[in-house]
């Protein structure tokens, strides 16, 4: 039986876990589970938005047999070898799912596989990638027609991530879980609280976000608060970002600080305690669709967790607050890397953020959910964020639950095409029967 390698190309923590986690399940599903013929290797590059723990993450996926850290990437594009010296077999599939469509081209080269790219917006390198996996029609049609028959339109990973959670048939009830349990009393208001996993977005947003929800519950004492911890941060460190002797932006939010109780027995909750006496949970179930689900609304900072929430049908509100111009580092690319240089970095991100908060008054449109539809489905609120003013927006959401259901209505008809992960497999395997031809 011939053995094939399957090696999956990624960067950030958003990649790995909303599209990694899908597409290594349905090529186990769709190649087979026996590890003797079928090998699923991960390979990751270097990213702005990385936190050093996409590598276990990646491993912890029960079909991923072996997986690199991007501290060891660029010797492996350049010499072809891995860090541990992994051998190749001699027939496999290069898939991209993050980082630069380059680097398959090349790796695919070095290792003589075929090449299948995941594209969401764009797509390069028609005349040496061979297969394309398109989020939406409108890519493959910028594309010259001699390469038409390479493009084939999957659909949206981040549906499918989501529609891949333990408990599909709550994920696929499009937000409507947590409408309905809402009206019907069976539980109080719970609102979902997203502040992101990088330091450059918890540094603002946990103290803006809890003073947000301290607003909230003293006007509506009836409502409740979770955040989903990121898998990448541990509890310790998101609770730094919400006391002041540790976190400066505490204060700029007239906040007073929360500190973080975990219970003694394994199987009690951890949460937050604001100086108000407000408790927030944080949950660590991961992936959190289910739990995301029932959440009335929820407050989140922009980034991939807005095409998560849109593909379950949540509604949201987008926060970007903009106090401190130097605090937003966590850009992709060239930018991330000039506003993350040791010493000069600060100037750097002050013109990059300046010149983006022109760019984004100029152009509006942050959240995913409102890119895809290309107009505002969400509220995005950039600037200078106020507890107080956030928190009344909320309130009237509250208050108005025929709102929200507008928002989740908009929100599942755009919600793009299901089963991209499994058409990714089949292309993959369709490429693997041409290895060799």
């Amino acid at each position: 039986m011939t053995q094939v390698d399957i090696l999956i190309l990624s960067n950030g923590p958003g990649e790995v876990t909303t599209w990694v986690r899908p597409v290594v399940k349905a090529l186990r599903q769709e190649l087979g589970d026996d590890r003797f013929v079928l090998r699923i290797s991960v390979v990751l590059s270097p990213c702005s938005n990385a936190s050093g723990k996409e590598a276990a993450i990646a491993l912890s996926y029960p079909e991923v047999d072996r997986v690199q850290g991007a501290e060891h990437f660029w010797q492996f594009l350049l010499w072809g070898k891995t860090f541990e010296n992994w051998d190749w077999r001699s027939r496999g599939v290069v898939v991209f799912l993050g980082g630069d469509q380059l680097f398959p081209v090349v790796i695919g080269k070095k290792l003589g596989y075929r090449t299948v790219v995941y594209a969401e917006w764009s797509a390069r390198w028609h005349n040496w990638i061979d297969r394309f996996g398109v989020m939406k029609a409108q890519v493959a049609a910028r594309v010259s027609q001699k390469y038409a028959h390479k493009f084939t339109v999957v659909g949206d990973l981040m549906l499918e991530a989501s529609s891949n959670s333990t408990d599909k048939a709550q994920s696929l009830s499009g937000g409507f879980l947590g409408a309905e349990l809402c009206k019907r009393g069976q539980i109080t208001d719970l609102i979902g609280i997203l502040p992101g996993s990088k330091a450059a977005k918890l540094t603002q947003g946990i103290p803006l976000m809890l003073a947000i929800a301290e607003y909230i519950h003293s006007n509506r004492p009836q409502t409740k608060f979770v955040i989903p911890v990121a898998p990448t941060v541990d509890l310790q460190t998101l609770a730094s970002f919400g006391d002041s002797q540790k976190n400066p932006f505490v204060e700029t939010f007239s906040f007073s600080g929360a500190s973080l109780i975990v219970a003694e027995d394994s199987r009690g909750k951890a949460l937050l305690k604001t100086a108000s006496g407000l408790t927030i949970e944080l949950s660590q179930e991961n992936p959190a669709y289910h739990l995301l689900s029932q959440c009335c609304v929820c407050l989140t900072t922009v980034g991939a967790n807005t095409a998560e929430l849109g593909a379950l049908g949540v509604p949201m509100i987008v926060l970007l607050p903009t106090q401190q111009l130097d605090a937003m580092r966590s850009w992709d690319g060239l930018p991330g890397l000039l506003a993350n240089l040791p010493g000069v970095g600060t100037p750097f991100a002050k013109v990059i953020n300046w010149l983006f908060l022109r760019f984004v008054k100029r152009k509006g449109l942050l959240a995913w959910p409102n890119i895809w539809a290309q107009e505002e489905i969400v509220p995005e609120l950039l600037g200078k964020l106020q507890p107080q003013e956030v928190g009344e927006m909320v309130l009237d959401l509250l208050a108005h639950p025929e709102k929200l259901d507008n928002i989740r209505t908009k929100l599942r008809n755009i919600r793009g095409e299901s089963g991209a992960a499994q058409k990714i497999a089949q292309i993959v395997g369709e490429e693997v029967g041409k290895q060799g031809e």
